[in-house]
């Protein structure tokens, strides 16, 4: 046979899903397949671990197509035409194709947008103040060029995040829409999601809720004689990113199908949104900041693949600084390798046809327009929010994120896990905790409450002029011993307590001594079950007897808590420890010792 015409795999014999099920089953020993095996999603969805030409997959219909042409945007703060234009210009010499302009006042069209080449470059604008005369020198600057790009005038933003709606900025888009009518590839209307994911949502929600509020503005402007053609037509929806790479390429593919289904039921059947990606807030961290690249790096891609138009991704340094040059160059080059070198964009739809990727989107689709309409039949967008369900809904997931968070079931790099034990953080860019206000969204950082918990260690530092000591003693057997001591460096470094390598020693007792008489605050005593067994309770009444201050803790689950904890033990860390609970606790305690020091 020609191996030029073999089928690639042929040597290989088809497997069954039945057949794949005994395997698994015999190798998962008796553990439960679904808890093992089967993602839950927070989108209330399943994923299966496996997919074969046996199972049945629903591909959906307009999904999008993927941007030969994708915006790579950089936000420009304009506190004047003749910096906001420098900077604009510096941003493109850089490779970026797309400028959104955040201007506070009006300030001169012709000198903001001198030298830039409508034809070539995307042009955007926030516009906070006087939207309609900006507006009017914008297309009066433009005429007879190919403007592109949108306005935001943060008509959704502004409702969700402050609770209150301004009536005349409908009047404010109706003129914008009208202005703008000559320059189709302009949209004169965002609408916002970003707030909803950045506030704790899920996929689902962030979807329904923009379409929402889509009919909401669709039903306003009705009234002012626009038709939902135009309203459509002239629609950029703003969109943020998180860190499930997949789900977050369902998501942008089953908003897109969503939104052909809400425009199908007004009678629109062709029309020109566009669709604009920006990396989320509450994916970012402060702590080991540098990790933020690569979720913004994974971020892009899932938009990207999801068909959005344009991306903007913020610089890793941006909660908590003004962006450096350096940070806003990188943040911009993650989108050009990734359309120029990784070659995103130059392949139409890259990720139909994918089993996994077609459930994800077609899962999330029908789960998201199943919200859509509890909304719409509970009076809508407006009265759902006025009566809090839509916070209170974003708020019922935002609390079980950050569960997950802090069990560590959701891992962050940098945040709950791997942490940067070389890196100092100025306790002033940590967060004192979140400030929750039922009756608006807040976006946020994920990361806020153990921020709040570093920035206690953190205070003590300037306080005390000391960094608490953990000491890792170990002892027995070597394989225990070693990934129990490996674990405890990585969950109790959290902290930003200064943890010491591990510390072998030839025994419990042994172990305990020079433990408890070591320059250190907190000891963890690192070993095996077996050796547990034997000498945990000699090991915490040979510490205690020298020293009863510090902090002692066991990295695993012993069987005698209640005996170990009645002789002195401070408690345990191990895969069920809560990180906030467990930190705060030897935290509290260390504060009162070192206080007691000072004094």
């Amino acid at each position: 046979m020609d191996n030029k015409n073999k089928k690639l795999f042929s040597d290989f014999p088809p497997v069954s899903t039945e057949q794949w099920m005994e395997r698994v089953t015999a190798d998962l020993k008796g553990a439960d397949f679904d808890r093992k095996l089967v993602w839950k999603n927070l989108t209330g969805i399943n994923f299966q671990p496996c997919y074969n030409l046996e199972n049945k997959i629903t591909q959906l219909k307009n999904t999008g197509e993927n941007s030969q042409s994708l915006v790579n945007y950089r936000k420009v703060a304009v506190c004047c035409a003749e910096s906001g234009n420098e900077l604009a210009l510096k941003a493109i010499e850089e490779g970026i194709t797309g400028i959104i302009f955040q201007l506070l006042e009006t300030v001169s069209v012709e000198e903001l947008l001198k030298g830039i080449d409508l034809e070539a470059i995307t042009v955007s604008f926030e516009l906070y103040n006087n939207a309609v005369v900006f507006t009017k020198d914008l297309v009066a600057f433009a005429k007879g060029k190919a403007l592109k790009g949108y306005i935001n005038t943060s008509v959704i933003s502004n409702y969700v995040t402050t609770g209150n709606f301004n009536d005349s900025k409908i009047d404010e888009l109706a003129e914008l829409i009208k202005l703008t009518e000559d320059f189709p590839k302009f949209k004169a209307i965002t609408i916002s999601g970003t707030e909803y994911l950045d506030s704790g949502a899920n996929q689902v929600q962030e979807i329904a809720y923009t379409l929402n509020s889509l009919v909401f503005l669709i039903e306003k402007l009705n009234k002012k004689g626009i038709s939902v053609q135009y309203i459509l037509n002239n629609s950029n929806f703003l969109l943020a990113i998180g860190l499930e790479y997949f789900v977050e390429i369902g998501k942008f593919r089953a908003f897109n199908n969503l939104l052909a289904e809400v425009a199908n039921k007004y009678g629109v059947a062709k029309y020109s949104n566009i669709i604009t990606a920006k990396t989320s807030i509450w994916s970012k961290s402060i702590t080991d900041a540098e990790t933020n690249l690569l979720r913004c790096t994974t971020e892009a891609m899932s938009a990207i693949l999801g068909n959005v138009d344009g991306v903007l991704i913020d610089p890793y340094d941006k909660e908590f600084k003004t962006p450096s040059d350096f940070s806003s160059r990188i943040a911009g080059n993650i989108t050009t390798i990734l359309k120029e070198e990784s070659y995103f964009g130059k392949v139409s739809n890259p990720v139909d046809g994918s089993y996994y990727i077609e459930e994800v989107s077609s899962k999330i689709a029908e789960k998201a327009l199943e919200l859509f309409k509890a909304i719409e039949a509970d009076g809508g967008f407006y009265k759902a929010f006025e009566a809090e369900a839509i916070q209170e809904q974003i708020a019922e997931i935002r609390l079980k994120k950050l569960k997950l968070i802090s069990q560590r079931r959701t891992p962050m790099v940098g945040i709950n896990k791997y942490p940067n034990l070389m890196e100092t953080v100025d306790e002033n860019l940590l967060s004192k905790g979140d400030v929750t206000n039922s009756k608006v969204l807040t976006p946020r950082r994920a990361s806020l409450e153990i921020e709040a918990m570093r920035r206690v260690t953190e205070e003590l530092v300037k306080e005390t002029g000391k960094r608490p000591i953990v000491q890792l003693a170990s002892y027995g057997n070597l394989t225990m011993r070693k990934a129990r001591a490996a674990f405890a460096y990585d969950f109790i470094g959290v902290s930003g307590f200064d943890v010491h390598q591990e510390e072998s020693f030839a025994d419990a007792v042994t172990a305990a001594d020079a433990s408890a008489k070591s320059d250190s605050q907190v000891v963890v005593i690192c070993s095996s079950d077996e050796d547990y067994d034997a000498t945990a309770t000699n090991f915490i009444k040979a510490f205690r007897a020298i020293n009863t201050n510090k902090v002692l803790l066991l990295a695993g689950a012993p069987k005698n808590m209640d005996e170990l904890t009645e002789l002195g033990l401070d408690g345990v860390v191990n895969m069920r420890s809560d990180v906030l609970v467990t930190l705060s606790a030897i935290q509290n305690k260390v504060q009162k010792t070192l206080k007691t020091l000072e004094v």
